[in-house]
């Protein structure tokens, strides 16, 4: 799949890089404390929970539930048409993740609606999007 026309990308870098290199591979990969396992998301250099720099990127189930959404009735970026969801979904692995839902009409959206995750790929990056599971 390519990017919608005039799409705006990410264009990421240090540890962000990292995570949108296996994205863009059809990997969810997450980071994961070597030391005292817990997720992590956004990436970063040092686990909140221990303190360690020690970090693993595991591959996640890519299920979720909705946790929270908006419905954006004008876009900022040209490519989408309103109105349109962008949901929160926390994965069965605690990390929340942030992305547009398709499948689904906005009404029809609920509190808890499991949903799995899709890598769309955009350029050198993959996207996330949700999809009812």
């Amino acid at each position: 799949m390519s990017p919608r026309p005039n799409q705006l990308l990410p264009n990421p870098i240090g540890v962000n890089a990292e995570l949108f290199a296996f994205w863009a591979q059809g990997e969810l990969r997450i980071q994961r404390c070597a030391d005292c396992q817990t997720w992590r998301h956004p990436p970063r250099y040092r686990c909140a929970a221990c303190g360690s720099a020690a970090v693993t990127w595991d591959v996640a189930s890519g299920r979720g539930r909705v946790f929270s959404w908006t419905i954006t009735h004008r876009a900022v970026d040209a490519a989408f048409e309103p109105p349109y969801a962008i949901v929160v979904v926390e994965l069965e692995e605690g990390p929340r993740l942030v992305g547009s839902l398709a499948g689904i009409e906005n009404s029809e959206l609920r509190l808890d609606l499991p949903v799995v995750v899709v890598l769309e790929p955009a350029g050198n990056v993959a996207l996330v999007s949700f999809s009812p599971a």
